[in-house]
């Protein structure tokens, strides 16, 4: 797989160096544990793990060693369970040491690139965004997320329509193909050439410029805009540039696609518990947004995994993330899936990383 895989800030790390006591023994009984619970989500207990090393090791010698692990904090015995679990601390450790990350799937990448491919003709942005994450939440059974800003599309026309006399429709559309309409007040006595006249000024001035480019623009002329335009017009060309600027100063947009999957293999009633909990999660934009935005901070993708944010205190969820970047390598957006703890990070991590660039080579070429 290209491209590096960046996990969260050192900060956010278990210190590895506490580790150095681990050998080969406790590495093998631990890896077995996690495995065993990314595939099933079921305790392991000391005779099964036995039976799966490959060294020979009695049920007794793997309980010590499954002992100095839980004391280590790695894994914990669910409520009465002779079977061990790994901690979030486990996964982490597990996560940023032994984890071995794998290659997307030929049949994987041709699904995601079809789509993106087929979605990206004559269709929105917001669209092709929409149906890559229902792709993705389709092949990861997880919710595919993405989140992007509206800041940074290329403006493209602005039209108003007069409804009545002190209320106009300006209609906005982007590059993109996105369109947005907002109600804007009509200055009284506003004559009906004036909404032609601010149109026409408006996009001599906006095509092909980010909001914050246009915005300059708009503020540079302001002045000349009352002399050629006049008072009244030069309001209205005021009023329908802040309707644009109301819009994309909603900052970032979310889309959520998926959910339904993260029902489906469900083992026991807790687990139950918890998507019910991530659901709940998942309609708080703002959290979602603002845990995504974390995963700007690295080229690659970023691996967030329970409580090690506030968002997925409860749910014990992880998320997987990657940005994507226009032709100016800025980020504009960051997409991946959510899920539980046990989401198959060597399979979904490469799956996130390929569809994050083939969206952004979309984006660039736009």
């Amino acid at each position: 797989m290209s491209g590096p895989i960046d996990y969260p800030p050192r900060s956010m790390r278990f210190d590895l160096s506490a580790l150095g006591m681990l050998n080969e023994r406790p590495r093998e009984i631990f890896r077995h544990i996690v495995e065993s619970y990314l595939a099933y989500g079921e305790p392991v207990g000391s005779r099964h793990l036995s039976r799966l090393l490959p060294m020979a090791l009695s049920p007794a010698s793997v309980r010590n060693v499954m002992q100095d692990l839980e004391e280590l904090g790695l894994i914990y015995a669910p409520h009465t369970s002779a079977g061990r679990l790994p901690t979030e601390l486990g996964l982490r450790f597990f996560v940023d040491a032994m984890l071995e990350i794998g290659d997307i799937g030929a049949e994987e990448r041709d699904k995601i690139e079809a789509q993106i491919k087929a979605s990206s003709q004559d269709q929105t942005l917001e669209t092709m965004l929409s149906d890559a994450m229902t792709t993705l939440s389709g092949l990861t059974r997880s919710a595919g997320v993405v989140v992007t800003t509206k800041e940074n599309a290329r403006l493209k026309h602005i039209e108003f329509v007069r409804l009545d006399p002190e209320r106009a429709l300006a209609v906005l559309v982007a590059s993109d193909g996105s369109v947005e309409n907002r109600i804007v007040p009509l200055p009284r006595g506003l004559p009906a050439s004036a909404l032609v006249d601010a149109g026409n000024y408006l996009n001599a001035r906006i095509s092909g410029r980010t909001l914050a480019q246009a915005k300059a623009a708009i503020e540079e002329t302001r002045e000349i805009a009352e002399t050629e335009l006049g008072e009244l017009t030069a309001r209205l060309v005021d009023a329908g540039f802040a309707s644009w600027v109301d819009v994309a100063g909603q900052g970032q947009q979310l889309i959520v696609r998926g959910q339904a999957n993260l029902l489906e293999n469900l083992t026991a009633l807790e687990e139950l518990e918890r998507i019910r909990l991530l659901l709940s999660d998942l309609e708080t934009q703002k959290e979602v947004i603002d845990l995504l935005s974390r995963a700007e901070g690295g080229e690659g993708v970023r691996i967030f995994i329970g409580s090690e944010n506030n968002l997925f205190s409860l749910s014990g969820s992880s998320m997987i993330a990657a940005p994507f970047h226009d032709s100016h390598r800025h980020i504009v957006g960051v997409l991946g899936v959510i899920g539980p703890t046990r989401l198959n990070y060597s399979r979904i991590v490469p799956m996130v990383d390929y569809t994050s660039k083939l969206v952004g080579r979309v984006v660039q070429g736009r």
